[in-house]
């Protein structure tokens, strides 16, 4: 398996295939991350065209169970992002 790629790598080949400099692929890149997250973190979802969709999703308290002593536990209400991926990225890695 091949090990994922770094921001660095990352930022190289998007300002190659932008045709910018790194520089500006790096700003452009950021910005998205801070978007998204920005967004996820109110509660709402961002689409990602050909990548898939990242939500938050609202989990209910629940009853967990801790493997090392059997116990049950309760678990306090939470939230959680979910990505769901992309048909156009599925049937690519197919």
């Amino acid at each position: 398996m091949n090990k994922p790629m770094t921001k660095t790598q990352l930022v190289a080949a998007l300002s190659e295939e932008m045709g910018t400099d790194k520089k500006s692929a790096s700003a452009a890149l950021d910005a998205i991350a801070a978007v998204v997250a920005r967004e996820v973190a109110g509660g709402g979802a961002v689409t990602l065209p050909g990548i898939g969709k990242v939500a938050c999703r609202a989990r209910p308290e629940r009853e967990v169970r801790n493997p090392a002593t059997g116990e049950t536990l309760t678990k306090a209400a939470d939230r959680a992002v979910k990505v769901t991926i992309a048909k156009a990225l599925k049937d690519a890695v197919a």
